[in-house]
């Protein structure tokens, strides 16, 4: 079962749909302890950092639990920013802490041809612009699959820095961090659920790590 933490700021319903689709069971606890079951998290988002004050320390303490024994974790959009240490969108609030560095606003260009937010398809690519070894892989797990230079869905205008856990980055004027991975913790900044062929290998690789 793949527990879907609702902090009232995610887009559970498309989410749902996905998972649906692929014959994935899963539920969304009304209680921290819902998380030791689970064969996996998933923690959706949309909007404001600031919402992710929903998860008070019980919910962090849980997560955090869970991740520490093995448990897969999942963080899709303003929930992959809140692997991070923190958002310049809201400074006061944490985020798990899981991976280092802040999520920052994207600058846009001085043209304003690109515009913030950053709406609409964009392609994935190796962080370091090189592509992997084999056949144009990705490096690590949530990514594998997919083909070279896939087009996904993105919505947002903070995003995380480009580290050694991102294994994807994107171009939107800047490069940012559009996946990451280290060990069990899994982000993507764009919407999987709603980027087709692509975003559902992506939650089938998610879900086989899950088993």
């Amino acid at each position: 079962m793949i527990a879907l933490i609702d902090y009232g700021a995610g887009n559970l319903t498309s989410v749902k749909k996905a998972l649906a689709a692929l014959g994935a069971e899963f539920a969304v606890p009304e209680a921290p302890e819902g998380c030791a079951t689970a064969a996996g998290l998933i923690v959706p988002g949309v909007g404001h950092f600031s919402a992710t004050t929903a998860l008070d320390a019980p919910w962090r303490e849980a997560i955090d639990r869970a991740v520490r024994s093995g448990t897969p974790l999942l963080g899709i959009c303003v929930g992959m920013q809140w692997l991070f240490e923190g958002s310049d969108e809201a400074p006061d609030v944490p985020g798990l802490g899981v991976l280092k560095g802040r999520c920052r606003l994207l600058r846009g260009d001085a043209g304003q041809r690109l515009k913030i937010p950053h709406v609409g398809w964009n392609v994935l690519q190796p962080p370091d612009g090189a592509q992997g070894p084999a056949l144009h892989a990705f490096r690590g797990r949530l990514l594998a699959g997919l083909p070279r230079a896939p087009y996904v869905y993105f919505t947002h205008s903070f995003a995380a820095p480009v580290t050694p856990d991102c294994v994807a980055s994107t171009t939107h004027a800047e490069s940012f961090a559009a996946a990451v991975e280290r060990n069990n913790v899994f982000g993507v900044q764009f919407h999987p659920e709603k980027s087709g062929d692509a975003g559902l290998q992506i939650l089938r690789n998610f879900l086989e790590m899950c088993r």
